[in-house]
């Protein structure tokens, strides 16, 4: 399996912009800069991107552990926060909040511990990752 996605920019990298389009145009010629990057700017960054990939694998990730022990996944919701410090990311912390029938907190665990290893950006990444995560009752 191959994706792709490209980026054009135009200009200076402070004054200047770019778009971002995706395979499947779930971005299409999404704006982002400088300012969406660094500041306050309307448009995505490389950093959110990744958050969301991290977050959306990760989440895929566990939901297959899971479904292969055979448990009943209600809801997994993950929120990935990077941290870009001096030109690159050095942590990728994703917070879990689950509802899963007849599960214990501590199996529940362990197969986030083994998501959180395995999944395929947290293999990509260079970066310290962690996680927590809530089992809801």
């Amino acid at each position: 399996m191959k994706r792709n996605a490209t980026a054009v920019w135009k200009g200076s990298v402070k004054e200047g912009n770019g778009q971002l389009t995706t395979q499947s145009t779930t971005l299409n010629n999404t704006q982002y800069s400088f300012k969406s990057r660094f500041e306050e700017g309307v448009g995505t960054n490389p950093e959110e991107l990744i958050a969301a990939a991290h977050a959306g694998c990760f989440t895929m990730q566990l939901s297959a552990y899971l479904s292969e022990e055979g448990f009943q996944i209600e809801n997994i919701e993950s929120k990935c926060v990077i941290d870009l410090i001096d030109g690159a990311i050095v942590t990728s912390h994703i917070t879990i909040s689950a509802k899963i029938k007849d599960i214990t907190d501590e199996v529940f665990q362990q197969h986030v511990t083994k998501a959180e290893k395995n999944c395929p950006i947290s293999k990509l990444l260079n970066a310290a990752i962690s996680t927590d995560a809530t089992l809801i009752a």
